[in-house]
């Protein structure tokens, strides 16, 4: 009996020793998508896995807005969040608030794809963990260009005479509010990738060179500008000016649109068993501005990091680095067509199964156009803002693109000055 008395005390005293160690974890995680769904997966597999709890706090899907609220908090030095989810532009932005995750992550980093390793680091120090790549894509009707006898667009030429060929077809079968093609027209962050993508694929460079010049305002710049904006009202919808990715992805996913600009994670939801367009996708690079082109897919994806004001650090860094493991990314590149930022998941039986495409990423992500974070570090927010503003501008027809282009390049020396 006194054994047994003993070994229900030495039980107890576990027990109240675990629970006593247990914490609970705060994570921002975006809801686009499927993005919402597969990280709570994985935070509550984390959660059995540690004995800790996490709670999920929702952010706004607008990158821009996402931003400006991390910024409140962590300038007011809050602890609300301890895992943040940033954008890969934004480590030079909030670097100051966040913990260098060196120590933690050196072992492993090196697995991960060089360009996204390249965005977690704020002067030699990782200070975030690569989560999931993005490029910009093109995603195509396959059953509507076997229909129409038409080819995968190789520049945008070809795009707006095979997007009107169909859109007038449809239209004439009775689908009145058909379009041939949507993407991100609202004035925010992702007008930025999107824009950057037209430019740099007519050779007009990346707004900021990589010395720290500005380059905006050039003659290939103002021709993107020019071609794109014809789109709207024509084979885009006018309304597309206020589109972020889930509105054109709705649309696209509806059956009322033959092309669509969006990120990889629409694949999976437009494969899904309620897609009214289900095994009738393509994905391609996006199309080049001319024969002497080139195919520009922006660089985007997700990085985690650790807030400098979370009051359970071990924790918040364990689950950073089990969200960012090999296991973890392999189970979100399979159930939700996140692309992995771990090479060798490139070539895994099991993700090239779910994601047939995903081999031809690899590429894509390689090649992908950077935004000028690096190079304008606090700064880039303003010339993004800038950036997506002029072009807005013209997309809306308010301004021509030269003249528009010819302000910008003044703002940005403004914001310049003597260095950024």
């Amino acid at each position: 009996m006194s054994r047994l008395l003993t070994s229900l005390t030495l039980a107890a005293g576990l027990l109240a020793s675990a629970s006593a160690s247990a914490v609970e974890v705060s994570i921002s995680c975006s809801a686009l998508g499927k993005e919402y769904e597969i990280c709570k997966q994985g935070v509550d597999a984390w959660a059995k896995k540690t004995g800790n709890t996490v709670k999920i706090v929702s952010t706004p899907n607008s990158a821009t807005e996402r931003l400006a609220l991390y910024q409140q908090l962590l300038a007011a030095g809050a602890g609300d969040i301890d895992v943040f989810q940033i954008d890969v532009v934004w480590t030079g932005i909030l670097g100051q608030h966040l913990q260098d995750l060196t120590a933690k992550g050196q072992s492993v980093v090196g697995q991960h794809l060089p360009a996204m390793v390249e965005t977690s680091r704020v002067d030699g120090k990782l200070m975030a963990m690569p989560w999931f790549a993005d490029a910009g894509l093109l995603y195509y009707r396959t059953d509507l260009l076997q229909k129409y006898n038409r080819q995968v667009p190789q520049t945008w030429a070809d795009l707006s005479e095979t997007a009107r060929i169909i859109q007038d077809g449809e239209r004439k079968a009775g689908k009145g509010d058909f379009w041939g093609y949507v993407w991100q027209g609202r004035a925010y962050e992702g007008l930025t990738t999107v824009a950057l993508e037209w430019i740099a694929s007519y050779n007009g460079g990346t707004i900021v060179d990589e010395k720290g010049e500005i380059t905006v305002d050039n003659p290939k710049a103002a021709e993107a500008l020019k071609a794109t904006s014809g789109w709207v009202g024509t084979i885009t919808p006018e309304g597309v000016l206020n589109y972020t990715e889930e509105e054109a992805r709705g649309a696209f996913q509806a059956g009322n649109s033959a092309f669509m600009r969006n990120w990889p994670y629409a694949w999976a939801l437009a494969q899904g068993g309620d897609s009214t367009i289900k095994d009738k996708v393509g994905i391609a690079p996006l199309p080049k501005g001319g024969a002497d082109g080139r195919h520009a897919g922006t660089l985007g994806g997700q990085l985690l990091a650790v807030s400098k004001y979370s009051k359970n650090t071990d924790a918040a860094t364990d689950l950073v680095m089990y969200l960012t493991s090999t296991e973890e990314q392999k189970r979100r590149a399979i159930e939700g067509s996140f692309n992995p930022t771990i090479v060798s998941l490139y070539t895994d039986a099991d993700v090239t199964k779910a994601s047939p495409f995903i081999g031809d990423l690899r590429d894509v992500f390689t090649n992908a156009v950077a935004r000028p974070a690096s190079v304008t570090g606090q700064n880039y927010n303003k010339v993004s803002t800038e950036f997506f503003n002029a072009v807005h501008q013209v997309l809306s027809k308010r301004s021509q693109a030269e003249q528009e282009l010819n302000r910008l390049d003044r703002d940005l020396k403004r914001i310049k000055r003597n260095g950024w």
